[in-house]
């Protein structure tokens, strides 16, 4: 009867099974991440592999991408499965409880001294008025080992794992971020590449006087002509005859730490020969230069919009001799250097804006716990009251993410880089809206100086541009989907040229299918993963990924390779993978919480569900324009404006008044 069922549907199998061209090797993919601004920097090796796979099928490169894609096909990964309609919990369900008892104990006699030393000592407003963090805090954030939070111990840091290092970060954000970018840039990004790729010598030498504070540390990438588009760097290091050094050229612009760091990761082309061919190509590789090479100067702060206590400078290297053993990682393997320090740290940001939002809502609760406006207390206005939800919702969210991926890298998870990048959005987003709302609660008091909201929203506007555009991380979280989504379908086209033999996994596909066309369920539930007072939450979010599942094979099928021309269709694409992401991580929080009678579960179920609901309707929004017909009208329109705007250097439209 199975294989009956399967024979008979052998002409749906044709059309639902097709796999797009986006799937077949061809030198125009090798190269097609670089067309989008090069978002190849913040692609998976996964997807890389895809992209790159050789059309000899025999091979053993291609049996080792077949491997990858299989790898990806089984994915633990939750945002790595909703692109395939399906559901993993594994890292996403329970909630994550990341420290034992004595990670715990160590985190909470942390806190409260660096919670003091902010209250007490760091001065945020006097900071951002001189430009620089005062020199006793400095100071004193080095005597508390603020700059080696998760460098081991043996090596003179703290030992921290991400979960107590988000802790700690949520604290920073929450009083100053310019002393949080100066951190943060340091150890986050700044040696985070001696901490991933460094040699046993590289951190014996390094970590130590880095992770104490003597040394400041620096991430150098951007370029004046080369921004997200990484791979178009002009700095070259090219190796000395005698293959003892590299001679360093180039400069770096708006490098954080810039004009104070000793020790800088910096990026740069280095001329390869290709053993095989005899031809010569640049790639990109990691270095550990010293200032005390010589040769390396900065230039001076830059005038800035906001975070304007920490240093930004540009980094000019002039001849500088860089011994061949300060490589990081493997000589034109920078790429994955520079993606895997990025991936690593964008939960961090998610950490301190959880905190800087925490803060900034309860200056506004206060001022509305307060301010009497008609004979009533403001907050007792429906105007108000949303505001303030929204803005506790959105820091549930952000707060809810930073703790599931850090939770999810302390417990060995491998695949973490599209939630990651998904945090990194969201948090950045939710937090220029929560600041500019607590501002607006406050009314004319917020757009003065002294509450300090107002600093806060300047700091926040540089979160949406460092570390990834959140433009370009919009493409990466969508191409990332898409590829493994495409490998998915490509295993099903494998499986339709033995039918016999997966018999069981083509019926399942169908049965899937024409239930989706139905309109029915196609078996996919939450239940047993949430809590039951949750259980509405839970189905919306069923549905919701049934049918993004759906519109991205539709996708697929409709652009093929093409797909990764459409940056309308994948920032809609995107926008629904962060929804979809940001409502299982408060279904997992809030059913922790009631599972275990949280005096708060019940307020948690309130944001909960109240996100759930408005998540779906954005999500199916998105969706139903995904395959409308207006929508390519729609994104016509908008090319044809921007192209108008631009031939005109501005408005195109005459005044009203015609002078």
């Amino acid at each position: 009867m199975l294989l009956r069922k399967v024979s008979q549907s052998s002409a749906l199998c044709g059309t639902i099974l097709r796999i797009p061209p986006v799937l077949s090797g061809s030198p125009r993919q090798a190269g097609v991440v670089v067309a989008v601004s090069n978002a190849r920097l913040y692609a998976s090796q996964a997807a890389q592999a895809v992209l790159e796979k050789p059309a000899a099928v025999g091979s053993d490169a291609a049996t080792k991408v077949e491997k990858k894609a299989a790898a990806a096909a089984e994915s633990k990964s939750f945002a790595v499965n909703m692109f395939k309609g399906q559901i993993a919990t594994a890292q996403v369900f329970p909630f994550p409880k990341a420290l034992n008892d004595e990670q715990e104990q160590f985190l909470r006699e942390l806190v409260g001294p660096v919670s003091k030393f902010f209250e007490e000592v760091n001065d945020p407003a006097k900071n951002d008025i001189l430009e620089k963090v005062e020199d006793h805090t400095m100071e004193g954030l080095k005597e508390m080992g603020a700059f080696g939070l998760q460098v081991p111990a043996d090596l003179g840091g703290l030992g921290l794992s991400n979960t107590q290092y988000a802790r700690l970060v949520e604290i920073v954000g929450a009083h100053d971020l310019g002393v949080g970018i100066t951190l943060g840039a340091h150890q986050s990004i700044g040696f985070k590449g001696i901490l991933l790729f460094g040699n046993k010598a590289q951190k014996e030498k390094y970590l130590p006087k880095l992770a104490s504070g003597e040394h400041i540390a620096a991430f150098c990438l951007t370029e004046p002509a080369s921004g997200s588009d990484a791979a178009s760097i002009k700095t070259t290091a090219v190796l000395s005859p005698c293959g003892k050094f590299y001679t360093m050229n180039g400069s770096k612009i708006w490098i954080s730490n810039g004009g104070i760091a000793e020790i800088f990761t910096v990026f740069a082309k280095t001329p390869m020969k290709d053993p095989k061919t005899g031809e010569t190509t640049d790639k990109i590789t990691a270095f550990i230069v010293e200032r005390s090479f010589g040769g390396v100067t900065s230039g001076p702060p830059e005038k800035k919009m906001g975070i304007k206590a920490s240093n930004t400078a540009e980094v000019y290297f002039d001849d500088v001799r860089v011994p061949a053993d300060c490589v990081l990682g493997e000589v034109g393997g920078g790429f994955k250097v520079a993606m895997n320090i990025l991936n690593n740290g964008r939960f961090g940001m998610a950490a301190a804006l959880s905190g800087t939002m925490k803060s900034v809502i309860i200056k506004a609760v206060d001022h509305a716990a307060n301010r009497t406006q008609f004979g009533n207390k403001i907050h007792t206005y429906g105007a108000i009251q949303e505001k303030i939800a929204r803005m506790t919702m959105l820091q549930y969210v952000t707060e809810s993410m930073a703790y599931m991926i850090s939770g999810n890298m302390d417990s060995g998870a491998a695949e973490f880089q599209i939630e990651a990048a998904i945090s990194k959005i969201f948090a950045s987003e939710a937090a220029w809206t929560v600041a500019d709302e607590s501002i607006q609660v406050m009314g004319g008091m917020g757009f003065m100086k002294d509450p300090g909201v107002e600093r806060v929203m300047r700091d926040l506007r540089i979160f949406r541009i460092f570390e990834g555009t959140n433009d370009i991380l919009r493409l990466f979280v969508a191409l990332n989907g898409f590829q493994n989504a495409g490998n998915h379908l490509k295993s099903l086209q494998k499986a339709l040229k033995n039918p016999i033999g997966n018999a069981g996994l083509i019926a399942g596909e169908i049965t899937k299918r024409a239930k989706r066309k139905a309109g029915l369920s196609t078996g996919l539930t939450l239940q047993g993963s949430i809590h039951p007072e949750l259980a509405q939450s839970g189905d919306l979010t069923v549905k919701a990924i049934e049918q993004f599942g759906e519109v991205i094979e539709k996708l697929l099928i409709k652009h093929g390779k093409k797909i990764i021309d459409e940056q309308f269709v994948l920032k809609r694409v995107a926008d629904c993978a962060i929804d979809l992401y940001a409502m299982v991580v408060v279904l997992s929080r809030a059913s922790r919480s009631l599972g275990q009678g949280h005096p708060s579960a019940q307020h948690e179920k309130m944001l909960c569900d109240t996100w759930c609901v408005e998540a779906y309707d954005r999500v199916v929004r998105d969706v139903k324009l995904l395959q409308s017909a207006q929508s390519k009208q729609l994104f016509n329109n908008m090319r044809s404006i921007s192209v108008a705007v631009v031939e005109n250097r501005g408005v195109v439209s005459p005044h009203p008044l015609g002078f």
